[in-house]
């Protein structure tokens, strides 16, 4: 290695281990602001708080790195063009590039590195606080509550809320409650617009009070023949009270680690393989809950050949078609839809009238009871999707903001903390925000999860193209003059073409 990139290289390294540390130091403050609500009050030791800040520390790296990257880059390459030692260099006939070479091969490597970072450091991180937060916050009920999330809630409860009031949190809107049942079969959901938790410090019973709601549950059914039929109960309530046994939450070993299945705990074989098992479940689930909605409209049986007909029976609520009726049926169907009940009876029609509706009432109930496991099946295919890809665009990221910060701070010709911050965290939020939005849009299907993960890098991409030109041609960001001078060519270019048109005009006269 030369002297000139050893120069360089450890101008950066300074700057890159002075800004990730302080960076560092700021995210992990926002932590405890964030978790401080949860840690207070409950005598814990500032140990296991220092363990759990360890464990998190590793999931703010994807946020804290290119922000590193970017800052460093401007500094460095802003200092030594600040200090004309750019101009010394391009005098010896050294080019920008030549400059960055160096660098270019440690940010490679540093790439790489990052990568094998969220791959194996992170879920692992990711595995002890998730695992650590969880045996904290079953020290006390209302805290194992998040909100917007479902929580566990001793061995049989997984609760939901939108927002959480109280003295001690213990007012609940919009609960949603999945019971499991003997097996661990998730066969109960239960719903209400309010909750209140009630204990006391004596009894290890937890009462959750629900109010105005709904409960459905899905019934085993008596016989095989009988599975297809999907039988369940629903029921509303104005009051219903949940009894949950706390026995167990006294005696929290803080140390013990069970949840090991999440998205962000996974690696990417382990994404590959979770990944490829939702969607072949997903596929069967969607197939069978869309037989099962054909065959309760009726339409499957339209399709069946005509039979002699059966006497009618004196339950006059029930209707048998002829074979007759049927031939003339299927003939209808091809010919006018709209006069298919016309071949039936005036009483007949009515009840079919009666029939339809009934059934797309309750085909309507089903879809909108179906509709937020579907939802959820789909958003939680788009999170393994979406973890997956991240971790190979942070390391994309990362090699590419450095294309963005070292030109640009080539061009600016400042170093310090002063402009090139105000530009580095302008151009991070920027990134951050596109990847947050891209984000949010994969994960309920609106855009590919692939794109999600990818977008705000790939905005990222032509910017370092258009930097680096400008630097390595030694051109200004832009050009004030640069404008000026198209509007003056297409003001003379509309000038002639008028003269033209004139001219034309006076030979034709």
């Amino acid at each position: 290695m030369k002297i000139l990139d050893r120069y360089i290289l450890s101008r950066f390294l300074y700057n890159f281990i002075s800004s990730f540390v302080i960076l560092m130091l700021i995210f992990i403050f926002q932590a405890i602001w964030f978790f401080i609500d949860e840690f207070a009050g409950k005598d814990i030791d500032l140990a296991i708080v220092g363990k759990f800040l360890f464990y998190y520390s590793p999931n703010l790296v994807p946020n804290v790195l290119p922000l590193t990257v970017l800052l460093a880059s401007i500094m460095t390459f802003g200092s030594l063009a600040e200090n004309y030692e750019f101009a010394a260099m391009k005098a010896s006939g050294i080019s920008l590039y030549r400059a960055m070479r160096g660098l270019i091969v440690f940010i490679f490597f540093l790439s790489i590195g990052t990568f094998f970072f969220a791959n194996d450091i992170i879920p692992a991180a990711e595995y002890k606080s998730y695992n650590l937060r969880r045996n904290i916050a079953q020290m006390k009920p209302a805290m194992a509550i998040s909100e917007g999330a479902f929580s566990t809630v001793g061995e049989d409860f997984s609760i939901k809320v939108d927002e959480k009031h109280g003295d001690n949190d213990n007012l609940l809107d919009n609960v949603i409650i999945h019971q499991l049942s003997d097996g661990n079969i998730n066969n109960k959901v239960i719903k209400s617009v309010d909750g209140e938790l009630v204990s006391s410090e004596n009894s290890n019973i937890l009462q959750l009070i629900l109010k105005n709601g709904n409960y459905y549950e899905d019934l085993k059914a008596e016989s095989r023949d009988k599975r297809d039929n999907y039988p369940h109960a629903k029921a509303s309530f104005d009051r219903y009270t949940i009894f949950m046994d706390l026995s167990e939450l006294n005696n929290v070993d803080l140390e013990e680690e069970k949840v090991k299945n999440t998205f962000k705990m996974l690696n990417v074989t382990e994404l590959d393989y979770a990944i490829d098992s939702i969607k072949k479940d997903n596929k069967k689930i969607y197939t069978n809950f869309g037989e099962n909605v054909y065959k309760r409209t009726g339409a499957a049986n339209l399709k069946i050949t005509p039979t002699k007909a059966k006497k009618p029976d004196n339950n006059k609520d029930k209707v048998v078609i002829s074979a007759e009726e049927k031939e003339k049926l299927h003939a209808l169907i091809t010919e006018n839809s709209d006069s298919i009940i016309t071949i039936f009876e005036d009483y007949r029609q009515n009840q079919l009238v009666d029939m339809a509706l009934n059934t797309v009432k309750n085909t309507t109930s089903t879809l909108e009871g179906k509709k937020w496991d579907l939802n959820r099946r789909l958003k939680l295919y788009n999170h393994h999707i979406l973890s997956l890809h991240q971790k190979y665009a942070l390391a994309f990221a990362c090699f590419i903001l450095f294309f963005v910060g070292a030109p640009l701070g080539a061009i600016i010709r400042k170093g310090g903390l002063g402009l090139p911050m105000v530009l580095a965290i302008g151009l991070f939020l920027t990134y951050h925000f596109i990847g947050i939005f891209a984000k949010n849009y994969a994960e309920d299907g609106s855009i590919p999860p692939v794109i999600g993960a990818w977008v705000a890098t790939g905005i990222m991409l032509p910017l370092g193209i258009f930097l680096t030109r400008r630097a390595t041609a030694d051109k200004a960001l832009f050009e004030t003059n640069f404008s000026f001078k198209n509007v003056g060519k297409l003001f003379s270019f509309l000038k002639k073409k008028k003269s033209k048109v004139e001219e034309k005009g006076a030979k034709s006269i």
